[in-house]
């Protein structure tokens, strides 16, 4: 990701309900949400909740397909995972320990939880 890309996306999230609409859809995975679903979720009106979407969409932070009658929304993970690279890529300068509380951050959300042993 350059920094024209990081500034757009930045942008688009720069508003309280865009940045819900990402969070919500990290959290519904691939799979994503349906437009209503969203709407209700994030507690907008579905006319409001188009006008974020169609900001975030062209920042390239989310994607739709229509599934029958429905839209379905959902993140693009590529572009949300550049956007945390470009952020992190310079910041250790030799100096591990300064990016650890990140890494171990996303390293505990993104680890599967562990199974229990079978007997």
């Amino acid at each position: 990701m350059d920094e024209r890309q990081a500034l757009l996306a930045f942008a688009a999230m720069a508003q309280e309900n865009r940045l819900r609409i990402v969070r919500h859809l990290v959290i519904a995975g691939p799979d994503g949400l349906a437009a209503g679903s969203l709407a209700k979720d994030v507690g907008v009106s579905t006319s409001n909740l188009s006008f974020h979407l169609k900001e975030l969409e062209h920042a390239g932070l989310i994607q739709s397909k229509r599934e029958g009658r429905s839209i379905i929304y959902s993140a693009v993970y590529p572009a949300l995972s550049g956007l945390i690279e470009f952020l992190m890529r310079d910041c250790c300068q030799g100096r591990p320990e300064v990016c650890d509380p990140a890494v171990a951050a996303l390293f505990a959300c993104c680890t599967p939880p562990e199974e229990p042993a079978r007997a």
